[in-house]
């Protein structure tokens, strides 16, 4: 009998989704839960829609937000055209740069004078 309630309690425990963090504020930069540095493209100027796809998304994956996360504050949800869910700090979509590989790195920043780091 406890081992049932036992393996009935850790498959509740796995089947539960793990909750992401909305992105933060950390040092004056915008970062993921992980302390990734998160950017804001100029060519997004329509709030709440992105322009960033395709091969773009490939080197500029959007701060995905999963169906569960909540919208909070200046921290927004945006649906992107594929249909996935992307964080927006402000009304301006979040990306990250696919060369950044520990939290701080921010070699994004400036890229082609469109790609900044997020701040508030």
């Amino acid at each position: 009998m406890l081992r049932t309630l036992m393996l009935l309690a850790l498959g509740a425990a796995v089947s539960l989704p793990a909750l992401a963090e909305p992105p933060k504020i950390t040092n004056g930069s915008i970062v993921d839960e992980h302390g990734m540095t998160l950017y804001v493209f100029d060519k997004d100027d329509m709030a709440g829609k992105s322009t960033c796809a395709g091969g773009c998304a490939t080197n500029w994956p959007p701060a995905a937000a999963d169906s569960y996360d909540k919208a909070s504050g200046d921290w927004t949800i945006i649906k992107r055209d594929d249909g996935a869910l992307q964080w927006a700090y402000k009304g301006h979509p979040l990306y990250r740069w696919h060369t950044d590989k520990k939290p701080g790195d921010a070699m994004g920043d400036g890229i082609k004078n469109v790609w900044h780091a997020a701040k508030p």
